[in-house]
């Protein structure tokens, strides 16, 4: 089945790099179209790009760019939110055309949208991080564990709003014949599915684009591509502005750097001069950007990055580290690096802070956000875990909590025998579990996310409270 699968990639492939060849023969070319709606009229106001310009459509819904093709590979739309999301059997498409298609298309093309019957701004947003499958074994794990998992999940949240699905990256492990089976596992999920490119979704055998030789007929990102579209693209549900951008500098053959490029920069920053100031603004991206424990992977120029988001109030959805991490960069800045949907790569069912395997589901009411990690096979009551004492290594002594979506508005609590003791004591380590899966546990990553508590001698029973920032309360109890 995956040699079959490689094989018909292998052949759209081929067909993909002969149409933006032909494409790039004669560099810049000059195109054009319409935004339609469902009665075939124009729509106005239509934001336009090619990765690189932007313009909007004229009164009549009219659009046109002249693009160098060896830089720009795709036009796409914004769409606007009074209308639905373009998209194919659940999976987003329909809003970006390739140039290669449209030089074949006589430089033309015309995107067709649908007005939404109801406006509402009221929506379910899903998060899922690092899929990350390398072979068979692990593409089972991931079609009959975390996809079964969401599709429950958007079976319930349907009912009542539209739901919305991003996946930040890492659809696969380098290996470019599982993108076929991967795709087909996210079709009629109820959701409408978009993607964001991670280190291992691209072509070892290449750089990205903008580091290969103008011109190119191949490059890193290729084959993602031709799967799924830009990697950079933007869309606009109820009163959120949601961005999605690759990250990470592909040196080829595993190597890259962690870092959005200069002309990204720029392109963001045109994207969001179409958006009022103040506006709630989702930013997808593979790799992190402020993690203050274990900051390896963040991207370099972070700073650049937030100055261009500022006036904005900014949500940032991320994976990468396979850990899960908090982090409030400013009153209008806020940053989930969420925990994967393969956990510590499919090695069991926790991340490498000891959240389990899972995926955000956040409920956006216009332009706020309320936010729960969902826990594969668990339901969303599962916020914490405790260790007993002499169950965590490094502590014996305490009865450790792991609040694994801990920020700094939570509390936890602890209760001894039903007498109220007080907070819990943070620290920082490495979690128990992931660390017992190791041969050295020194390598186990640390996290911030850690509480502890020193019961007293003949105390039989610890009760644990925390209240999240949404003032919701979540408890265990155990006995010594």
């Amino acid at each position: 089945m995956y040699q079959k699968s490689a094989r018909l990639g292998a052949f759209g492939v081929a067909l993909w790099a002969l149409c933006l060849s032909a494409a790039a023969q004669h560099s810049v070319l000059s195109f054009s179209g319409k935004v339609l709606d469902e009665n075939g009229k124009g729509i106005a106001g239509v934001v336009v790009n090619d990765g690189v310009r932007f313009t909007r459509t004229d009164g009549k819904g009219a659009w046109s760019l002249d693009s160098d093709t060896t830089v720009s590979k795709f036009v796409s739309i914004s769409t606007p939110s009074a209308y639905r999301l373009p998209q194919r059997e659940g999976l987003a498409d329909g809003f970006y055309v390739s140039v290669g298609q449209l030089a074949a298309g006589g430089n033309r093309h015309d995107f067709r949208l649908e007005r939404r019957k109801e406006a509402s701004d009221r929506f379910y947003y899903i998060a899922v991080s690092d899929p990350q499958v390398r072979n068979a074994r692990e593409m089972k794990r991931w079609r009959q564990e975390a996809v079964v998992d969401l599709k429950e999940t958007i079976d319930s949240l349907k009912q009542s709003r539209e739901v919305v699905g991003m996946t930040l990256g890492d659809l696969v492990f380098d290996n470019m014949g599982l993108y076929p089976e991967y795709k087909e596992s996210l079709r009629n999920t109820g959701a409408t599915f978009f993607q964001c490119i991670g280190n291992h979704d691209f072509d070892l055998r290449y750089q990205d684009l903008h580091n290969m030789e103008a011109g190119t007929p191949v490059y890193g990102e290729m084959v993602y591509h031709s799967y799924f579209g830009p990697t950079d693209y933007s869309f606009n549900v109820g009163k959120a502005h949601i961005v999605t951008m690759k990250n990470i500098n592909y040196v080829s053959n595993k190597k890259y750097i962690e870092a959005l490029t200069g002309a990204q920069l720029a392109w963001l920053k045109k994207d969001l001069s179409h958006v009022p100031e103040g506006s709630l603004v989702i930013l997808n991206m593979h790799a992190a950007s402020w993690n203050t424990v274990e900051p390896g992977g963040n991207i370099r120029n972070a700073s650049a990055l937030k100055e261009v988001l500022e006036g904005y109030n900014v949500h940032v959805f991320c994976g990468h580290t396979h850990f899960l991490q908090n982090n409030e960069v400013s009153p209008t800045l806020y940053e989930h690096n969420i925990g994967a949907a393969c956990g510590a790569w499919w090695a069991g069912w926790v991340n490498q802070c000891g959240a389990p395997n899972g995926y955000m589901v956040v409920d956006v009411d216009g332009d706020r956000l309320k936010w729960h990690y969902k826990g594969t096979r668990r339901d969303f009551g599962y916020q914490f875990r405790l260790y007993n004492r002499g169950e965590f290594t490094t502590q014996s002594s305490f009865v450790v909590a792991n609040v694994w979506d801990w920020d700094s508005a939570c509390r936890v609590v602890w209760y001894e025998d039903g007498k109220p003791m007080g907070d819990m004591e943070r620290f920082t380590d490495s979690d128990e579990e992931r660390a017992a899966q190791l041969k050295n546990r020194a390598k186990a990553p640390k996290t911030g996310h850690l509480f502890r508590l020193m019961p007293s001698d003949g105390a039989k029973e610890i009760r644990v409270e925390l209240t999240n920032r949404f003032g919701e309360v979540y408890t265990q109890t155990l006995r010594l």
